[in-house]
């Protein structure tokens, strides 16, 4: 197989691994600080990819630019009072969401 089609798999695989879930399911996540918030102008998929990837200047640059960063405080307790669900992949050990609530 070829590097191309070993990305393409990969990608993917994290397409078919994403999906909406309750933000309180992932409290403990959040508490143990593995829990990265993705921008809404970003594709959550391309974004799990360069992490899998490792691609740590895609990575850099977003969260350089503040499109990319962990979850804070304010987002958690703004998606909790919400009820919020948030749409996530994992990409081990990280778990990346992104919601549609601004905050």
């Amino acid at each position: 197989m070829t590097d191309e089609a070993d990305k393409l798999l990969v990608k993917d695989k994290l397409n078919l691994e994403t999906a909406q879930i309750e933000w309180t399911a992932l409290a403990r996540d959040f508490a143990a600080g593995r829990v990265i918030s993705v921008h809404q102008s970003l594709d959550l998929v391309e974004v799990a990819t360069a992490f899998a990837e490792d691609k740590t200047d895609s990575v850099k640059a977003w969260m350089n630019e503040q499109q990319v960063q962990p979850v804070t405080d304010e987002q958690a307790l703004a998606w909790h009072e919400a009820d919020a669900d948030v749409w996530a992949v994992v990409v081990r050990p990280w778990i990346l969401v992104q919601s549609s609530i601004v905050n």
